[in-house]
């Protein structure tokens, strides 16, 4: 009768294989009884998948295999929006590239564990559907002009109503428009306008330049005439005081000759040079000798 040999010629001694065992075991007890959070994030605390408390930075310490920890970061984050699509109130269409600066508060890590297991799901879930659609609403209150040149305001309209729209714990800090793009045919509208203004103020400064020219021209031939005036009246006045002075010097003259007949009389001995009269009259009498004095 036959029978069957199971003997192994290299048979695994047990002996070899518990102590193994019993080293394996202890280096994943050893190695999964601690934990580290870094600085900037929390750590949440789960026995069983339930929820036991939070970890902060720092060592810590957790039972093997039936503990775990799940960081969350706390740090502030930025999350980019390439292509937002939107219409202006005067139906300008436009896209939109805008960014959104967020973080979690440190006492609200269980809260996005619980609800959304991790930042990612979070966003997904109540950031990313609001900013297209808050976006759209406040953009769709400005002009295509005023957009572009209220566009801090733009900004801060846009985060409070991004902020005011999502109920959860994240913090948003702010949003940031970082671009808008028009169509091409808008933008070309606005070019030619623009262009047209700059030609219409290039105008009105060349017009208020020539204004400017022709008031001073006349301002100075005022002048001009004002000076020439201002001569003649002075040169006028110099002749009258000149003429009144001799009209007076005379007058003086005469009243004085005609008050005293003896000045008349001296006054024509001056004027005589010594010379009697080559011509005589018949009857004449010699000039400047009165013989009854």
């Amino acid at each position: 009768m036959l029978k069957a040999d199971f003997s192994s010629p290299n048979p695994i001694s047990l002996g070899k294989i518990i102590p193994a065992v019993v080293i394996l075991f202890l280096i994943t007890v050893l190695y999964g009884s601690w934990y580290t959070v870094d600085q900037g994030e929390r750590g949440v605390h789960l026995r069983n998948g339930k929820i036991i408390g939070t970890a902060a930075p720092g060592l810590g310490f957790k039972i093997p295999l039936i503990d775990s920890v799940v960081k969350i970061s706390t740090q502030t984050h930025t999350a980019n929006y390439e292509a937002l699509q939107a219409y202006s109130r005067d139906q300008q269409p436009a896209t939109i590239r805008a960014s959104v600066t967020f973080s979690v508060p440190a006492d609200r890590v269980e809260e996005v564990y619980e609800n959304f297991k991790s930042i990612d799901s979070m966003m997904a879930r109540l950031v990313d559907r609001q900013v297209p659609t808050q976006v759209e609403n406040i953009f769709g209150k400005y002009t295509a002009i005023s957009v572009v040149q209220e566009r801090v305001k733009f900004g801060i309209d846009v985060t409070d109503a991004i902020t005011k729209s999502i109920n959860g714990p994240i913090v948003i800090n702010s949003v940031q428009i970082e671009n808008i793009d028009f169509s091409a045919a808008y933008e070309k509208s606005v070019e030619d306008r623009m262009r047209a203004e700059v030609e219409v103020q290039t105008q009105k400064q060349n017009l208020e330049k020539e204004r400017v020219s022709a008031q001073i021209a006349v301002t100075k031939a005022q002048a001009e005439a004002d000076s020439q005036l201002a001569r003649s009246k002075a040169e006028a006045e110099s002749i009258r005081i000149k003429g009144d002075a001799e009209a007076s010097a005379i007058k003086s003259r005469a009243e004085a000759l005609a008050q005293n007949q003896n000045l008349i009389e001296l006054t024509k001995a001056e004027k005589w040079d010594g010379q009697l009269p080559k011509t005589m009259l018949p009857n004449g009498t010699l000039p400047f000798f009165n013989t009854n004095k």
